[in-house]
């Protein structure tokens, strides 16, 4: 049993194979925090973690307890207001306009499994053996509002996963003004802070700061999680590198607006709290109604990084994507839009999508520009066939991609509008805006009213009578624009607080909508690139379009990030035309393909416009994808080199039975006569296995090459004529080189 309940001490020990979480009765009946971190071995009582002292003017809850404050204890789900004067997990403010609550621990269920989040996207079991899950149930005797914790641990994978539910079971009707999804405390400071940011093109780069006195803080107000911010935090050790230390690792399942933040007392506490940001969010929450916040994963790690990353990965693709193709590797794919933009026939798609035939893509992809009168101005919202583009419309063009031996995807925007569109004129108030204000406009685009269930439906019922009867399967859901101006006509203005939410709500019910209606279809996500990339999509799409950035070296890094958070499988990755539309950049076409492999891959372009020798090239990297992508997509992803700070970045993957893995080196920019080829040092193989090198006929024992390394010049190494197409060695000669190399098991070592 992998939760322990101590009834005399009233503590609750958390543990599985890698982590301890301890939870007690304060002695005012709130919660307090113990312990987070490596296993412990359970005992009857941990109350002498508490480290409570006589502070000086500190104001105590309890007459009788004149050393009790909640201001120096560690908490679990800690308001503001009664001792404590740090930044709380909830504000629930009554009618007489007090914020003052007393949340105290009536009862707790210890279960096998865990329980369905409706409407929200959550981690799951298959089977109540995978987990254990703590529900505590609270109560305030004064508004008898019950706040329920989960707490789900689970086996095989140093992941807790929390959410707090609150029911008002009194009279009043009562304004939920934050309800973060976890917080934790730590007796502590020494703590590294990660943050993933960047904007569009250059997506979640890593920050590392040390924490201080004070606030520490990640958000994002734009109605999704953003590309500037990641709803994904790490607090690291200062020692803790890629492969050993303590890592936490923190991930809200949620793709609206959030807040993380660490805040440091003067005292050396750390408080860490995520979920919903409270900026511009109040719900009301009337007699009898309930509020559940999304869900937050909390991984640990003593393995370093890379630990904390597999552990996560390993959740991420198995407990939270879902459906058909969440075990499946990827279809290699074509899509047309850095060739045609919104300007195409079905006679010029069709030249593209035959030559993807000829080289072996499985799945073409119709973008942009398909329906309405679309031109960059208008047409948006209209999900009708353009039949001056498509005569025979979806289905037509699907049915003549089928009879190449290709499946058929297209792409759409279903949250946005354009004013000139049908839509717009004939439903003005389907949009967010604020009545007598001007609306702001973002790429000559509006944003539907998701939160209004009759919008949702709407454009559920135009985008199924645009496929009716076409073979469809894939599609790339986009997102352009951020929320500005956020008002809507369909609630009343005491809860207009609620919009934010409830359009991700709305978001979040399209897509089960159409999962139901089409339940093989793959899903990708899309937000002008990587603004929507976060645990939550991966729920609905269990992958995303990593970023717009196709550039092969930027793309190094912004995958190298994303791999903290993120599996392989989740990376969209493309092999896209040179000069690259985003930094004008000409990279060799390997190498945008042994960037591109580790994701799920496809090309961005027009095949047509390749030469006979890169056409032979292509489909070697078509047929080396196909061979590979079970190991690439699904395999544990190591980092090796970081290309944010020298001059080479590299990674690998290896197979569950550590007898295969696939190394990527990446040569940033060339040098003269320097010393930037050093051996890599290689992660997760058996040291007791020797691996043949691309086939050859040398082999070199785990152990050197993850202590000694692999020399990308080594002469055992053999030709990757299949992936490179040459008869030469693979080398890192010259700007924007790459080389793979392929380990296979041969017999073991002396």
């Amino acid at each position: 049993m992998p939760i322990f309940y101590h009834e005399q001490a009233r503590e609750f020990h958390l543990c599985n194979e890698t982590l301890s979480y301890i939870i007690y009765a304060l002695p005012n009946g709130h919660l307090g925090q113990l312990y987070y971190g490596k296993r412990l071995r359970d005992r009857e009582s941990f109350a002498h973690l508490m480290g409570n002292g006589c502070r000086p003017v500190a104001s105590t809850p309890i007459k009788e307890y004149p050393y009790f404050s909640l201001e120096f204890s560690m908490q679990e789900y800690p308001c503001f207001g009664s001792t404590d004067y740090r930044q709380p997990a909830f504000e629930l403010i009554q009618e007489n306009g007090s914020h003052i609550n007393d949340f105290r621990l009536t009862g707790h269920k210890i279960y096998g499994g865990k329980p369905e989040m409706k409407g929200l996207p959550h981690s799951y079991t298959e089977d109540d053996s995978e987990a254990t899950t703590l529900e505590l149930t609270l109560q305030d005797p004064l508004t008898q509002v019950e706040l329920t914790l989960y707490y789900t641990i689970f086996e095989g994978v140093g992941v807790i996963a929390r959410s707090a539910r609150f029911r008002n079971g009194g009279s009043q009707t009562l304004r939920l003004e934050r309800a973060m999804s976890l917080s934790v405390d730590f007796p502590n400071h020494d703590f590294e802070w990660v943050q993933f940011s960047g904007a569009w093109g250059r997506e979640r780069a890593p920050k590392v700061r040390p924490l201080e006195m004070g606030v520490t803080a990640v958000e994002s107000m734009r109605g999704h999680s953003s590309p500037h911010q990641n709803p994904f935090v790490i607090l690291k050790r200062p020692n803790a590198g890629e492969n050993s230390g303590e890592v936490y690792g923190f991930s809200l399942v949620y793709s609206g607006n959030f807040l993380a933040q660490a805040e440091v007392d003067t005292y050396d506490v750390t408080r860490f709290t995520m979920g919903i940001n409270p900026r511009q969010f109040c719900w009301k929450l009337t007699p009898g109604e309930t509020f559940q916040t999304p869900e937050a994963l909390m991984t640990y790690s003593t393995a370093g990084m890379n630990g904390m990353s597999q552990s996560l990965h390993k959740l991420l693709q198995t407990r939270v994507a879902r459906g058909y193709w969440r075990d499946r590797p990827r279809p290699v794919l074509l899509n047309n839009w850095e060739a045609t933009g919104m300007e195409f026939t079905e006679e010029s798609v069709l030249n593209i999508a035959k030559k993807g035939a000829e080289v072996g893509v499985e799945l073409f992809v119709l973008d942009d520009g398909w329906f309405g009168k679309r031109t960059e101005f208008s047409g948006l919202g209209d999900w009708f066939v353009d039949k001056s583009k498509l005569p025979n419309g979806v289905k037509g063009l699907a049915d003549k991609v089928n009879a190449l031996g290709m499946e058929f995807g297209i792409w759409i925007e279903p949250e946005m509008v354009n004013e000139d569109s049908e839509l717009f004129r004939a439903h003005p108030e389907y949009v967010l805006c604020t009545p007598d204000r001007r609306k702001s406009l973002g790429r000559n685009q509006l944003v539907l009213d998701f939160s209004n269930p009759e919008v949702v439906d709407y454009i559920y019922n135009l985008l199924v009578k645009a496929f009716d009867g076409a073979n469809l399967a894939y599609i790339k859901w986009d997102m352009n624009r951020s929320i500005t101006e956020c008002y809507s006509t369909h609630w009343p203005a005491d809860q207009q607080g609620e919009v934010y939410h409830r359009f991700i709500l709305g978001v979040y019910s399209l897509y089960e909508k159409l999962i139901a209606k089409y339940p093989k279809l793959l899903f990708e996500s899309c937000a002008s690139g990587g603004a929507r990339f976060d645990a939550g999509m991966l729920y609905y799409a269990p992958q995303a379009w990593c970023s717009d950035d196709t550039d092969a070296i930027e793309r190094v890094k912004i995958q190298y990030g994303s791999s903290y958070g993120y599996p392989v499988s989740s990376w969209g990755s493309h092999v896209s035309e040179c000069p690259n539309q985003q930094t004008g950049r000409t990279t060799p076409l390997s190498t945008r393909a042994n960037v591109a492999y580790f994701g799920a891959f496809g090309y961005e372009m027009d095949l047509n416009t390749l030469d006979e020798e890169e056409i032979a090239l292509v489909k070697k990297q078509v047929a080396f994808m196909k061979a590979n992508r079970q190991l690439i997509q699904f395999g544990t992803f190591y980092r090796l080199e970081d290309p944010y700070k020298g001059n080479r970045g590299a990674w690998m993957v290896v197979s569950p039975d550590k007898r295969e893995a696939i190394v990527g080196v990446y040569k940033l920019l060339n040098g003269v006569n320097t010393a930037d080829l050093p051996c890599i040092r290689l992660q997760g193989l058996d040291e007791s296995m020797d691996y043949r090198i691309n086939g050859g006929a040398t082999a070199r024992g785990g152990d050197e090459l993850m202590s000694v390394g692999l020399l990308p010049l080594d002469a055992s190494t053999q030709p990757m004529a299949g992936v490179y197409g040459m008869e030469q060695q693979p080398d890192l000669a010259g700007d924007f080189a790459s080389c793979l190399f392929h380990l296979t098991a041969a017999s073991p070592s002396c």
